[in-house]
């Protein structure tokens, strides 16, 4: 049934979205090196690498434990271990309103199984399907969830977290706790795709041309999450959530106030990890596309902000948390997926 759909729907798929891609051309004169990712014949351009694994990767069948965590706070997180009692841990840490059902999730969590590896995955306050406690909820600079997180595996299993592996959002609050813990960071690796490195970038972009499908999507997710949330108690909120339609509008009117921060710009200036990186000192790979349908081409640091513990994945193609590639649709491989696993075996 998948090829026959991938069959049907692929070609206009392509159609579309090449005519959509040529407002997000960029110049590549000012990058001089880049890493080996080929993208699949198939898939040319930036939307379609972002859209294919989210409509045709199949998903996962993960044999999970739930643990609800306790945070010192009075809320929770909702984690997923796997079943192997062995190997090395790696704490997996999910993008904007994602889920260990999301394509990457599980896609990488079944990789990592597959070899040797003891995957956890962390979900975000209230991104597990269940609404969390407390009035807050998660934000892209969100580093003292993640340090409780690798603390309680370390304590629960009784061996050191070896690695944490971040995606865009959740890679940003990664990196971030990387730069601001520096030489103290307990992890051994850490890995990242598809940062928006500075917030303000991307929420810009996504206000853009047709990156606002992503927008509308993710912004939709978030504004029902919420509403839902205080359907039922006192919101701290005073505006009407739905009403919301930008990212700049919904951080200034709902992360800002959840979160203590001043204003939207307030929380991006410092939550971006961009200006973190320099101190991060733990082995670190960030792998992260020119393209990127989420960012601009100068969202990436330049090699000077980079610490020398870094290794900076830079390619030409690859959409966001796409990187697909191989010579058939059905036989589509993930080429960020086995980078991420040299750089842990290695």
């Amino acid at each position: 049934m998948r090829i026959v759909l991938m069959v049907l729907v692929l070609p206009a798929m392509i159609i579309f979205v090449k005519t959509a891609s040529k407002s997000c051309t960029v110049s590549l004169q000012s990058f001089s090196m880049y890493a080996d990712f080929k993208p699949a014949w198939w898939l040319p351009s930036p939307h379609l690498q972002t859209l294919w694994p989210a409509f045709f990767r199949q998903r996962a069948k993960l044999n999970l434990t739930h643990e609800q965590f306790e945070l010192a706070d009075g809320d929770f997180l909702d984690l997923c271990w796997s079943q192997r009692s062995e190997g090395q841990v790696v704490l997996l840490i999910h993008g904007l309103e994602g889920s260990i059902n999301s394509p990457y999730a599980s896609g990488l969590f079944a990789t990592l199984e597959s070899k040797g590896y003891r995957p956890v995955f962390m979900h975000f306050r209230g991104c597990s399907g269940r609404h969390n406690r407390l009035d807050r909820a998660y934000h892209s600079g969100d580093t003292q969830d993640i340090a409780a997180v690798v603390e309680h595996i370390t304590a629960k299993t009784g061996t050191p977290v070896f690695a944490a592996v971040g995606y865009s959002l959740g890679g940003n609050a990664l990196l971030k706790w990387l730069g601001e813990t520096g030489v103290q960071n307990p992890l051994a690796k850490a890995v990242v795709a598809s940062i928006p490195f500075r917030l303000s970038d991307a929420v810009d972009r996504l206000d853009m041309g047709w990156s606002r499908m992503y927008r509308n999507y993710l912004l939709g997710k978030l504004q029902k999450k919420i509403i839902d949330k205080f359907s039922s108690r006192k919101s701290p909120i005073t505006v009407d959530v739905a009403s919301l339609k930008s990212f700049w509008d919904y951080d200034e009117q709902v992360t800002a106030v959840l979160h203590g921060f001043n204003s939207a710009q307030d929380y991006y200036t410092k939550s971006s990890c961009r200006q973190y990186l320099r101190s991060i000192e733990i082995p670190t790979q960030i792998i992260h596309a020119i393209d990127d349908p989420f960012m601009f081409k100068d969202t990436a640091p330049e090699p000077a902000e980079l610490s020398d513990s870094i290794d900076f994945q830079l390619t030409r193609r690859g959409g966001h948390v796409g990187f697909v590639c191989g010579t058939l649709p059905w036989r589509a491989r993930y080429w960020h997926e086995e980078k991420i696993c040299q750089f842990l075996k290695g």
